[in-house]
């Protein structure tokens, strides 16, 4: 009877690795259990190749050693050598519990991709596989550092895989696991990442700018050895230790800002740049001032990440200056640790710990906060493609930095406003607010913050959050919180709303028509809506839109015949009477507000200008070009814009006094421009406020007039003190 024999390992695939942990002096019984996991992983893995015909084993070694290179735990690095084996070998979960513990399942599982579940399409499935890795890494940031190294071992054998395969591979890694590996601060594996994914998603570009690198490399490198050089004699006379090198710039970085400054590669003059690393903050201060001293610093190229450390934790000074034939290089200054930092991110805080759980729990590190927003950001979308399209536009998009008073900083997505700062503080916040104070200055709530700005969040004591916000919030998570407050508290608000939009667009007879067939409802069920109300109360606070419904009611009809849009040819409800049909726009010179006499004006080409009877600008404006009109007696539920001038006591503190009466009053503000007079010791705050009619802007100018420092309050803007608000209106054509 023949033996079964197992085939023989081959250890020279472990040897490599076994060589840089013993090089990091890992303890030798640390170094044992990683080849206990390599003998495991090797035998469940025999017989299995990689499409490059290569043992299949050689892919987890190569991802060990990634991370061993990160200085990753023992753990993180026995997970590496087991990722593939629940997916490829059907090696059950409890074995790895019992052979290796239960924190190398946990990550294992936390990058094993799904195998049993049912997915309508492979686009959904992959999306799952993100959320699922995106949840794991929120709970345990070494999940994303496994499959960072996965990735990246995958993209450096791309050249393997199909053509298609390279594209859709090469696009996933660029739009999140590059910028993954920025947000955590691993700036060598995000290079590569970025370069690799360069070269299969446009190669003609790719090899066009190595070889582009690649003509004038000797000269380059001959101009940042003399700079290299110079600066180390002048350290030398300082007597400070340094370590100077000089690094060229990735393609990939090469790449982005030429096609963002859309500049031709001889145009860049800082693809190469000088390092130098010091032994404290002090050297680097030091060394940035002896550098200025012999070179000549490139006005608004000074950055100092040492100060105010990217949201990565990266620290460093960076300057850029005429070196060698006035060439201009960039120079980046740091110390050790900083450069650790720098190549290894969160990685290089890690604490390779004896005993106790090897966990790297992401809530536990402040500077890492974002990481619980993935977790959050979760609970506010409806599909796992939704989800990570959240992820990534909130955070892998550009940044933003802002600060709250107290000093802690809030990062946002580029364009955020002071309302998705709001949420990102709390949701309650978010929905309580009524205006923000933005370096000291009253602004919009749809202002773009700007890095480094000091934003204050006035609240009200109710939520009162409102949907025009949402034309101007960025962060899916002020996007979902303000739409679930409206489905929660304005329900049947927004069924009437809905209501009346469709029955709008379609014409009343044609809206009763299809409720009453129960098309509508069948409508509202293909739309994924239980019901009728549900369809119309989403319309109303702007889940859906009028044109997805009537495409859909469209195809429903049997006829050619398509369905007449009424909601131009009907006649619409004008807030005024007397224009009728005809378009019109409200002057800014005066800014009207019902339940005040108002005059039109005819326009060249504008349609007709409505104007206060008392404006200053109506005093030239001929007879024949006047047109009766006034107010509809019945409102449109729809707010305007009144601006006015206060002035106040120029003392601190009276903006947020200015403020808080806003919101007392529930008042908007549209805009806010604050100027101050020295000599007189006032401050004019000019302002433009949401009221409904005349009625209310009184009652708000009042309640502004109560403040002590307040010391008067008045409309401005084209007002003219020849008449009044009640004089009789010039005689005017019809």
């Amino acid at each position: 009877m023949q033996e079964d024999t197992e085939p023989a390992l081959d250890f020279s695939i472990f040897e490599p690795l076994k060589e840089m942990l013993l090089n990091q002096h890992r303890p030798q019984q640390d170094i044992n259990e990683i080849e206990e996991a390599f003998v495991f992983a090797a035998k469940l893995h025999a017989g299995q190749y990689r499409i490059s015909e290569e043992p299949y084993i050689i892919h987890p070694v190569e991802v060990a050693k990634i991370l061993t290179d990160l200085m990753m735990d023992k753990h993180t690095i026995i997970a590496a050598l087991l990722h593939d084996i629940i997916e490829d070998t059907g090696t059950a979960p409890e074995t790895i519990k019992e052979k290796f513990g239960e924190d190398v399942l946990n990550l294992v599982q936390g990058v094993t991709k799904l195998g049993k579940y049912q997915f309508k399409s492979k686009e959904e499935r992959q999306a799952e596989n993100f959320r699922r890795m995106f949840i794991a890494m929120a709970n345990d940031v070494r999940v994303i550092f496994l499959k960072l190294a996965d990735r990246l071992h995958n993209m450096r054998t791309l050249n393997y895989m199909a053509a298609a395969k390279q594209q859709k591979i090469a696009q996933e890694t660029l739009d999140i696991f590059a910028p993954l590996a920025n947000r955590l601060g691993i700036g060598k594996i995000k290079a590569e990442l970025e370069d690799l994914s360069l070269r299969y998603l446009n190669p003609e570009k790719y090899f066009e700018i190595a070889q582009l690198v690649a003509l004038k490399k000797a000269e380059r490198d001959a101009t940042i050895q003399v700079l290299v050089e110079k600066i180390g004699q002048m350290l030398k006379q300082h007597k400070i230790k340094a370590a100077i090198s000089g690094r060229s710039k990735h393609y990939y970085s090469i790449y982005a800002k030429m096609k963002r400054q859309n500049i031709a590669f001889h145009e860049l003059y800082d693809i190469s740049a000088v390092r130098v690393i010091v032994n404290s903050i002090n050297e680097c201060y030091e060394v940035l001032g002896i550098i200025h001293s012999q070179f000549k610093p490139i006005p608004g190229r000074f950055k100092d990440y040492i100060a105010m450390p990217k949201s990565n934790l990266y620290r460093s000074l960076h300057t850029s200056v005429l070196g060698p034939k006035s060439k201009p290089i960039e120079v980046q200054i740091r110390t050790h640790e900083m450069h650790q930092v720098a190549e290894y991110g969160v990685a290089a805080h890690w604490k390779y710990k004896e005993k106790g759980s090897q966990k790297a729990n992401a809530d536990t590190d402040i500077q890492f906060s974002w990481m619980r927003k993935l977790a959050e950001m979760e609970k506010d979308v409806s599909s796992a493609s939704e989800y990570v399209e959240s992820v990534k536009l909130d955070l892998f998009s550009d940044q933003v930095f802002a600060f709250t008073p107290m000093g802690d900083v809030i990062d946002l997505p580029k364009d955020a406003t002071p309302v998705d700062f709001a949420f990102r503080i709390h949701t309650d916040v978010g929905f309580r607010i009524t205006g923000a104070l933005v370096n000291g200055r009253i602004c919009p709530l749809s202002t773009k913050l700007h890095n480094g700005d000091i934003v204050e969040i006035m609240t009200s004591k109710t939520p009162a959050p409102r949907l025009d916000w949402l034309n101007f919030v960025v962060t899916k998570l002020a996007q979902s919180k303000i739409k679930q407050w409206y489905k929660k508290n304005k329900r049947e608000e927004h069924i009437t709303i809905g209501h009346n939009m469709l029955e709008a667009e379609i014409g009343k007879a044609k809206f009763d028509e299809i409720l009453k067939s129960q098309e509508l409802k069948q409508i509202a069920e293909a739309m994924n809506y239980s019901c009728v109300d549900d369809l119309l109360a989403a319309l109303g606070y702007g889940e859906t839109t009028v044109n997805k419904i009537t495409n859909r009611i469209k195809k429903s009809v049997d006829t050619d015949q398509p369905i007449i849009s009424h909601s131009k040819t009907k006649k619409s409800k004008n807030d005024i009477v007397g224009l009728e049909g005809m378009l019109y726009y409200f002057a800014k010179c005066c800014t009207p507000v019902p339940g005040e006499p108002i005059v039109g004006v005819v326009t060249r080409s504008k349609g007709v200008s409505i104007h206060r009877v008392d404006c200053a600008s109506l005093d030239n404006v001929p007879e024949e070009r006047l047109i009766d009109i006034k107010w509809a007696d019945k409102g449109l539920n729809k707010t305007y814009v009144a601006s006015i001038r206060i002035d106040v006591q120029d003392k601190i503190g009276i903006l947020k006094d200015v403020m808080i009466e806003l919101t007392e009053c529930n008042t908007n503000i549209a805009y806010a421009n604050i100027k101050s007079n020295p000599a007189k010791k006032i401050g004019i705050i000019e302002m433009g406020i949401e009221v409904d009619n005349i009625n209310r802007l009184k009652t708000v100018i009042t309640k502004l007039q109560s403040i002590p420092e307040v010391i008067s309050v008045k409309r401005i803007q084209g007002t003219s003190n020849t008449k009044t608000p009640n004089a009789p209106m010039p005689k005017k054509k019809k």
